[in-house]
C-alpha cells in the first residue's frame, strides 16, 4: 500500500514511515494537514494515518472531513495520545476507518496494516468478481487434449509465477483475453487487481489518458485530476489487448514504462512509478509490422519475452465437444435448464463448421442455439445458418448450394469478417459499408428475418 503518514513531530514521522517500509509498504509524510490535503491533490494513497491534535492547526477531526472529500473511498485512521471513548467514537462516526492510540508498538502498527490491506484487497476482488458477473461469461475450461495447447499451458503455468512479459498471440475470438485472466490468477499477484486496456477502441488522445491518467486541463474535457489503468492495476496485472493496433505515437512511452517503470499523466511533469506485470495479446503478426514500420522493433522485443500462440479452434477438433458442451451447460443453466444436449444433426454441422470465429462464434452459436431450442435437445434449425451450408462451401461459398440465399450469405460475410483484420476491411472486401455488415449481423444475430436481405 501506499500510506501517508500525517504528524507535526519529526520523529514519529519518521519512525512511523521506517515502521511501514518494514512491513512492505510504500510511505511518505506530511508535517501539516494543509500539505496533506496538497499531496492527497497529487498522489494516491491506500491509507492515511493521521494526527489528531497537531500545533498551530484545526483539529485532526476537521481536516478528516477535508481529506474525504477529495478522495471518499480513502481509509484514514487517527493517531493520537488523547485517546478516550469520545474522541474515538466522534472519529469512526466522522468516517475514520479505526484509530490507533500513541505511543503504539510496531506490532500494534503491523496488526491494523494487514486488516486495513486485508479489507482493501477484498473490495477489489469483489469489484473484479462483480465485473466478470456482469460479463455474463462463462469460464473457460484450458486443459486439453490438443498437444499443441498442452505445450502453451504448459509454458504459461510456468512463466505464470514470474513477473516477465508475456505475449499471446493468435487469431480473434481464441480465447486470448480469457487466458491472460488465467495468467494473474496462477500468478503471484492473483490478490491484486487485473485491469484491461482495449488499444484499438480510443483515439490516440483518449488511449494515453485512459492508460496514464491526466490533470486537469491538460487538454479539452479535462475537468478533473485522472489516475489511469496503470495506476489502477497497481499490485496486479495489466492487460493490453490488441497491442498491435496501438498507435506510434504511444509506442515510445510504452517501452518506457516497460524497461524503466516510470511515466507520466497526461499534461503533468512528475515522474511516476508503476507497479504492474503487464500481459499483452493481439491477433496481428507483430514481426511483420515491424518490418514494415508499424511498430517499433526495441517495443516488439520487449514485449516478446515470454510468447505463446493460442491455435484456432480448427486446429483442435479434440476440444471442440468440450467447450461446445460446456457453453451448452452455462446457457442452458442461465435460461432455466431445459436444454440437455444436442441432437444428433446438430451436433454432426457443429463438427463440420471451420469455425473462421473460433471460441466466440462457437460461444455466440451456442447461446443462440440454447435461446431459440423448443426442447430438451438443440436441433439443427436452431444453430446458426451458416452451419448448414455443406462442406464444399466451408473455405469457398458453394455456388448452387441446396441451402437458403440468405445462408449462403451469412457464411460468405462470416468468413470474410473472419480473414480480414477490420470490419472496415471487411466492408471494402465485400463492396459494402461497415454499418451494413453490422445491421446484417445483428438481424442474423436475432433469428429469421422479417423481410429479405438487401
Amino acid at each position: 500500500m501506499r500510506i501517508l503518514i500525517v504528524d507535526d513531530q519529526r520523529s514519529i514521522r519518521l519512525t512511523t514511515a521506517q515502521a511501514v517500509r518494514a512491513e512492505g509498504h510504500e510511505a511518505d509524510t506530511a508535517d501539516s494537514g494543509r500539505i496533506a490535503l496538497l499531496k492527497l491533490q497529487e498522489e494516491r494513497f491506500d491509507l492515511v494515518l493521521l494526527d489528531l491534535r497537531m500545533e498551530s492547526e484545526s483539529d485532526g477531526l476537521d481536516y478528516l472531513a477535508r481529506l474525504q472529500k477529495i478522495s471518499p473511498q480513502l481509509p484514514v485512521v487517527i493517531c493520537t495520545a488523547h485517546a478516550s471513548i469520545e474522541t474515538a467514537v466522534e472519529a469512526m462516526r466522522r468516517g475514520a476507518q479505526d484509530y490507533l492510540e500513541k505511543p503504539f508498538t510496531p506490532e500494534q502498527l503491523r496488526q491494523l496494516l494487514a486488516r486495513i490491506d486485508k479489507a482493501r484487497r477484498l473490495r477489489q476482488r469483489v469489484d473484479e468478481l462483480e465485473e466478470q458477473v456482469a460479463q455474463t461469461q462463462p469460464a473457460l475450461d484450458f486443459t486439453s487434449e490438443d498437444p499443441e495447447v498442452a505445450t502453451v499451458m504448459s509454458v504459461v503455468e510456468r512463466a505464470a509465477t514470474s513477473r516477465a512479459t508475456i505475449l499471446i498471440l493468435g487469431e480473434n475470438g481464441t480465447g486470448k483475453s480469457a487466458l491472460a485472466r488465467h495468467i494473474h490468477q496462477c500468478s503471484q499477484l492473483a490478490t491484486g487487481p487485473f485491469v484491461t486496456v482495449s488499444c484499438p477502441s480510443l483515439s490516440r488522445e483518449l488511449l494515453e489518458s485512459e492508460l496514464f491518467g491526466h490533470v486537469k486541463g491538460a487538454f479539452t474535457g479535462a475537468l478533473k485530476d485522472t489516475w489511469g489503468k496503470v495506476d489502477a492495476a497497481r499490485g496486479g496485472t495489466l492487460f493490453l489487448d490488441e497491442i498491435g493496433e496501438l498507435p506510434a505515437e504511444l509506442q515510445p512511452k510504452l517501452l518506457r514504462l516497460l524497461q524503466e517503470r516510470a511515466y507520466e499523466r497526461v499534461g503533468d511533469t512528475k515522474t511516476r512509478t508503476a507497479d504492474v506485470r503487464v500481459i499483452a495479446a493481439t491477433n496481428r503478426d507483430l514481426a511483420a509490422a515491424v518490418k514494415g514500420g508499424a511498430f517499433r522493433e526495441d517495443l516488439f522485443y520487449r514485449l516478446n519475452v515470454i510468447s505463446v500462440t493460442m491455435p484456432p479452434l480448427r486446429a483442435r477438433p479434440r476440444d471442440l465437444e468440450r467447450h461446445a458442451r460446456d457453453f451448452l451447460r452455462f446457457f442452458a443453466e442461465e435460461s432455466g435448464g431445459v436444454v440437455k444436449d444436442f441432437s444428433a444433426e446438430a451436433w454432426a454441422a457443429v463438427r463440420r463448421h471451420p469455425w473462421p470465429g473460433n471460441l466466440r462464434e462457437l460461444r455466440n452459436s451456442v447461446e443462440r442455439a440454447v435461446i431459440l431450442a423448443r426442447g430438451p435437445a438443440v436441433e439443427v434449425a436452431d444453430l446458426p445458418a451458416e452451419l448448414a451450408v455443406p462442406a464444399a462451401g466451408r473455405d469457398e461459398v458453394a455456388l448452387g448450394a441446396l441451402v437458403p440465399l440468405d445462408a449462403i450469405e451469412q457464411a460468405h460475410v462470416r468468413l470474410v469478417t473472419a480473414r480480414t483484420a477490420t470490419l472496415e476491411e471487411a466492408a471494402r472486401v465485400l463492396g459494402i459499408d461497415a454499418a451494413t455488415i453490422y445491421r446484417k449481423r445483428k438481424r442474423w444475430a436475432a433469428g429469421p428475418a422479417d423481410e429479405p436481405a438487401s
